[in-house]
């Protein structure tokens, strides 16, 4: 029997190599090259010199884009309330949604729950279990005191299976959990593989488009927090979504990085229960701490995540540095901004913090990406340095530029009025966002530089 040839793939772009190496010569991304065996060749079609064979190949009917008339596609809510505001609404007939995360932070708890759903509505679901056996989802979904009498059940890996399935079936949604367990028998590589997992993807897709049915793929994650397998995975797919959260933690966070259907960078908040998973329906409530007096070191921004406001509660330790290096530290923000805004902060403001250690925290667990909280964190840093507490229903947002100026954050007005129904009295923004018309409940400081901002606290 002859040896099975090898190849090495990237788990990144999908390009392969005769031999093991460091870089990926495709990407040139490190350590992305994975074994896998090499798959033989397609006859018949795919051949580039089929058309010199005397194959003809049929051609394709030219559209003028003026032409098309474009409906909205109806959405199929789960009835989860904070899952379709991540998917923008709703499933769409024929979409393919990918869902990644740490192991055990609820992934199938939550599509459970979804069919669980749906079918008490009627409507026909088919879940596909490639870990557990029927038993085990079983037991979870009586854990969960579900009411599944009606969800249909498919414990199976195998690719032409599950697609015979589907096609007899004709389920509404499908969820497959997860798509690195499922094989083709087409492929000799191993279940997981780089291959295998674009390929099995590549085919429920194909059929997702083709029938209609909402499939959701369950992805598991690298040790860096990211999808296993080929990076082309999410470009297949229509909408991607990954859960955040700490294990520990009760709190849930689900956010959409790609969606063809919805706004990206959505955010779904849930609360982990004996009952499965809950959504919050005041999710600024778990970022904003209580505190029993004024404390310095705090203050409380409005992010936007997508479409919502959320208000989060930005933390500042400032302590004198008993190292040559002092200590840079963030959670939940970026890194590498903080040494950039306590260089602004000396050369435009006169606050020097070169001999302190700087500790800067996003309370909640929560992610900020957007240059909006720059503003937030000097306030809080200055805060902490002078031990001098902000006011307590006192909010501030704004991008901070290298030149000392105060840069607007998009959506100031929904901000402000967010902050407003909260019950915040003040808000420091950006001059550029000053509302044009006074906003009930909130009084706004505009401010152009940082030193104003700053000279602004002292008058407080």
């Amino acid at each position: 029997m002859a040896k099975s040839k090898t190849v090495y793939s990237c788990t990144e772009c999908g390009a392969s190599a005769p031999k093991w190496q460091g870089q990926c010569p495709g990407c040139g991304q490190w350590n992305t090259l994975v074994e896998t065996v090499a798959e033989a060749a397609a006859t018949g079609a795919g051949n580039r010199y089929a058309s010199l064979a005397g194959v003809v190949a049929t051609e394709s009917r030219l559209q003028k884009l003026a032409e098309i008339n474009p409906t909205e596609e109806p959405r199929q809510p789960t009835g989860i309330e904070e899952f379709d505001r991540v998917l923008g609404g709703g499933l769409v007939a024929g979409g393919v949604v990918l869902i990644g995360g740490d192991p055990g932070i609820g992934k199938s708890t939550l599509l459970l729950q979804a069919l669980s759903r749906l079918a008490e509505t009627g409507l026909p679901v088919l879940y596909v279990s490639g870990e557990e056996s029927g038993e085990q989802i079983a037991l979870r979904a009586r854990r969960l005191q579900l009411e599944a009498g009606e969800m249909q059940l498919l414990a199976e890996i195998n690719l032409e299976k599950i697609l015979a399935t589907l096609n007899r079936e004709r389920p509404v949604v499908a969820v497959i959990d997860s798509i690195q367990t499922i094989y083709s028998d087409a492929l000799q590589s191993a279940p997981g593989s780089v291959a295998q997992v674009r390929e099995c993807a590549a085919q429920l897709t194909r059929l997702a488009k083709q029938s209609g049915i909402n499939i959701i793929l369950v992805g598991h994650v690298t040790k860096e927090g990211t999808l296993a397998g080929p990076r082309v995975l999410e470009h297949i797919v229509d909408t991607v979504l990954y859960f955040e959260g700490d294990t520990h933690s009760s709190f849930r966070l689900v956010r959409a990085f790609k969606n063809r259907f919805g706004a990206v960078n959505e955010l779904g908040v849930f609360a982990m229960t004996d009952k499965g998973l809950r959504g919050v329906s005041n999710p600024s409530a778990l970022f904003l701490s209580q505190h029993a007096q004024d404390v310095a070191g705090s203050c409380v921004m409005v992010t936007q995540e997508g479409t919502r406001p959320l208000l989060v509660e930005i933390q500042a330790l400032v302590d004198s540095s008993h190292a040559p290096n002092p200590r840079r530290l963030t959670v939940g923000l970026e890194a590498s901004r903080l040494a950039m805004l306590l260089a602004v902060l000396h050369r435009h403001a006169g606050v020097v913090c070169f001999d302190q250690d700087v500790f800067v925290n996003a309370v909640g667990g929560v992610r900020i990406q957007e240059p909006a909280a720059d503003l937030a964190v000097l306030l809080a840093i200055v805060s902490s340095l002078t031990n001098k507490p902000l006011p307590v229903r006192l909010v501030a947002f704004g991008e901070v530029g290298l030149t000392g100026e105060i840069r607007p954050a998009p959506r100031g007005q929904e901000r402000l009025r967010e902050a407003a129904k909260l019950g915040f009295t003040h808000a420091l923004i950006p001059k550029a966002n000053a509302p044009k018309q006074a906003i009930k409940g909130i009084e706004v400081m505009a401010v152009e530089r940082v030193d104003q901002a700053i000279e602004y606290l002292r008058m407080l």
